[in-house]
């Protein structure tokens, strides 16, 4: 209990780091999400394959590498921006191929009618996608869509090796100080599990509200 008293405006600024690296990051995810599920099932042929490789490439590439790509390969290029933006756009850009994955998979939940009969009014993809399709498959991917978002929370902790404000990297500060490791370890994992469980909560709202009736 001391070393969470003790540290505790260490822990707060890590905690809140990793709160923000979760939120925007997430945001991110569910945007390219979105848009890479509406390509992959677009009729325009040219969209299906890029949708294809963006999901392909990053759930087959390690997140640790995908850092590494990002965060050192970018600057080469002269894109220099603040390191906690480098892994915003690392963690949102790798969680959104999951989400897509979630999203089509909803969507193909859909009968294959709905569309057709949404064609046959005279709706153009774009209306029909996102005016009959999505508000049904909405209610599908609730939950998958939330344990994609709690993976994302603690994929954050890579972001401590490279010099961004998380929770897992206070350890490296309470530990130079004399604190007890293992407790050090506890009480990061207890942050981890209040922002885990928030947004289980959160989508467990989502879920009772507009989820799938069992």
């Amino acid at each position: 209990m001391y070393v969470l008293k003790d540290n505790w405006s260490i822990y707060w600024e890590g905690f809140l780091g990793t709160v923000e690296l979760t939120v925007w990051a997430s945001l991110l995810a569910l945007v390219l999400g979105f848009v890479m599920a509406s390509f992959r099932v677009a009729p325009v042929g040219s969209l299906r394959v890029f949708g294809t490789v963006w999901v392909t490439v990053l759930r087959n590439t390690p997140l640790t590498l995908l850092f590494f790509a990002v965060l050192l390969g970018l600057p080469r290029f002269g894109l220099v921006l603040p390191f906690q933006l480098f892994a915003i756009l690392a963690l949102g850009c790798y969680t959104s191929a999951f989400v897509c994955e979630a999203l089509r998979s909803g969507i193909n939940t859909v009968p294959r009618g709905q569309g057709e009969a949404a064609r046959s009014l005279g709706m153009n993809f774009g209306q029909t996608l996102s005016l009959v399709v999505l508000p049904q498959a909405f209610r599908s991917v609730i939950p998958p869509v939330g344990s994609t978002l709690i993976a994302l929370a603690k994929n954050s902790a890579i972001a401590g090796a490279f010099s961004v404000t998380e929770l897992l990297g206070t350890y490296k500060t309470i530990n130079e100080l004399g604190y007890n490791i293992v407790w050090t370890f506890v009480w990061i994992a207890v942050g981890y599990l209040v922002i885990t469980l928030a947004i289980s909560a959160l989508f467990h709202l989502l879920e009772r509200k507009w989820g799938v009736a069992r």
